[in-house]
């Protein structure tokens, strides 16, 4: 190859390799990835402790027959809401009415007679008194008629039971509520008595309605505390408010308070029952429903962050902060509930950390990376970003 076209290709060898080396300098493989921090926003919240639990109604009642016989009729459907009174069940009346009709006969013979006893006795004093009978047959005739009163007890003592017993022969509803299915059809014999009888059905009362739940005895000292220093009432004494989540829906729509909490902690779980009562007004809310629960903690000097900023890593949640250094660091934290759309962060942060805010959907971003940080601020409303330039 000729001197002059080997000089030319040198001199394009050698530029190509000069505007790679630009490049590569103009843009490295590897920049820094920038992030947006923030201290953590410091502010006194409403501190809410979160709980899970069933919803429970406030009365139930196994309706079962006082008296025994055949069911005849079955006043309800199944699963209907009832009043108190309402009828639910008539079983055969017949044999009670005769019962009825029999012991108003013995209450009828017994007034008969004392009428007639109460004229022997009349009879029995004139006598005493012109000396033709003697004294004892006035006392007999006396103890007779006070037999007599005390059998006409007896029979009117009678009568009632028999009209009690009819009465009964009409199962009503004891409460208010929602009624179950029907678990004996007509023409069955069910039994009576206060012992052993047939269950019939039952019913619950759904307004109001209660909300039970455990709580932990770390909870139980620190609301005593609480109560003791004066910064939030006893839920033994002081309704404190609470809501509840169903497991379908995202905010807290259920709106209660709490009215009882039990007088022992359980030593084998190490927790104490609680429990809240809600309206029920639409009867939406049904006993058995699983719930989550927040109840008011008291007031609480907090650090806010952003949701979004916590990760997770295995079984601990971490906070993404940068140090001085420039890198970043991974704090594991305690976290609270959430307040003023922020999460409330129990422990491991400081109010001087720099928390990252923003940038964590990079993936270069993770502890021990150099960063570029970026200042920004937490706003409580929904914990949105305010990002300085």
């Amino acid at each position: 190859m000729p001197l002059a076209n080997r000089l030319t290709c040198a001199r394009l060898a050698l530029s190509v390799v000069l505007t790679l080396g630009a490049t590569t300098l103009a843009h490295p493989q590897n920049p820094q990835p920038q992030v947006t921090v923030s201290p953590p926003l410091a502010s006194r919240v409403a501190q809410w402790d979160e709980f899970t639990g069933r919803f429970e109604a406030t009365e139930r009642v196994e309706v079962r027959p006082r008296v025994s016989g055949y069911i005849d009729q079955v006043h309800f459907r199944d699963g209907s809401t009832v009043k108190q009174g309402d009828l639910l069940f008539t079983i055969d009346q017949r044999p009670f009415k005769i019962a009825v009709d029999s012991a108003q006969a013995d209450v009828e013979r017994a007034k008969a007679q004392i009428v007639f006893d109460e004229a022997e006795y009349e009879r029995a004093v004139n006598l005493v008194k012109t000396a033709a009978t003697p004294v004892s047959t006035l006392d007999q005739r006396k103890a007779n008629l006070d037999i007599a009163h005390a059998q006409e007890m007896t029979a009117e003592a009678a009568l009632h039971t028999a009209q009690l017993n009819l009465e009964w022969s009409e199962v009503r509803a004891p409460i208010s509520g929602r009624v179950s299915d029907r678990r004996v059809d007509p023409g069955n014999l069910v039994a009576g008595g206060q012992s052993g009888a047939t269950l019939l059905t039952t019913i619950v009362r759904l307004d109001p309605i209660y909300f039970v739940f455990d709580g932990s005895e770390a909870d139980y000292i620190r609301y005593s505390r609480l109560s003791v220093e004066g910064d939030r009432g006893s839920s033994r004494d002081t309704p404190n408010p609470v809501r509840v989540q169903l497991a379908d829906e995202k905010d807290w729509p259920h709106q209660g308070v709490m009215n009882f909490v039990d007088n022992e902690i359980n030593a084998h779980s190490g927790t104490i029952r609680g429990r809240a009562i809600f309206d029920n007004k639409d009867l939406f809310l049904t006993p058995g429903t699983f719930g989550r629960m927040r109840l008011y903690g008291g007031p609480l000097d907090a650090l806010l962050i952003p949701d979004a900023s916590v990760v997770s890593d295995q079984a601990s949640k971490v906070v993404l902060c940068v140090g001085d250094d420039g890198k970043v660091v991974g704090k594991p934290v305690t976290l609270g509930g959430m307040a003023r759309g922020l999460r409330v962060i129990a422990s491991g942060l400081t109010p001087s950390d720099r928390v990252v805010i923003g940038g964590l959907a990079n993936p270069f971003v993770h502890p021990g990376v150099a960063v570029v940080a970026r200042p920004g601020e937490i706003l409580p409303s929904g914990g949105q970003l305010a990002v300085g330039e």
